[in-house]
């Protein structure tokens, strides 16, 4: 099944995803760190779907292409400034969480680098694309050619 098929049947679900999507690009948490955040995410799940998606999407959005290339690598690279290794780092945490239990210290350590409600509006990105990817993986989305 492909991501059109999916979507005529089951358009409500498609729907539904895409709310909290937009939902989140009016909340106020920067496009292009989104856009890292699911990239990242997609990469772990092994959703080339969504990686192919999102590198697209963060192109669009003028994201630097050595962060798109140091992503899988972004501890060790220095591209990425403070912000935005913390939400990798706590995008990291809560796409391997069925794997290992989140202690109050990396909690922390995501709160501090962001306001409260950009930590709230990060884990529902979080959340959203760990779906898309359990979805697209599961039902064996091809990339779009």
């Amino acid at each position: 099944m492909n991501f059109h098929e999916f979507s005529e049947v089951y358009p409500t679900v498609t729907a539904s995803l895409r709310g909290l999507t937009a939902a989140m690009k009016t909340a106020g948490l920067e496009e292009p760190l989104t856009e890292l955040i699911k990239i990242r995410a997609s990469q772990i799940n092994g959703c080339a779907f969504c990686v192919q998606f999102h590198l697209s999407t963060a192109r669009k959005l003028g994201v630097a292409q050595a962060k798109l290339d140091l992503l899988a690598a972004w501890r060790d690279s220095g591209v990425f400034s403070a912000r935005e290794r913390a939400a990798l780092a706590w995008a990291e945490r809560l796409t391997a969480l069925p794997h290992a239990h989140i202690t109050e210290a990396e909690r922390a350590e995501a709160e501090h680098a962001l306001t409260p409600e950009a930590f709230a509006q990060l884990c529902v990105v979080i959340a959203t694309i760990n779906a898309w990817n359990r979805i697209a993986v599961g039902l064996g989305f091809p990339p779009l050619g």
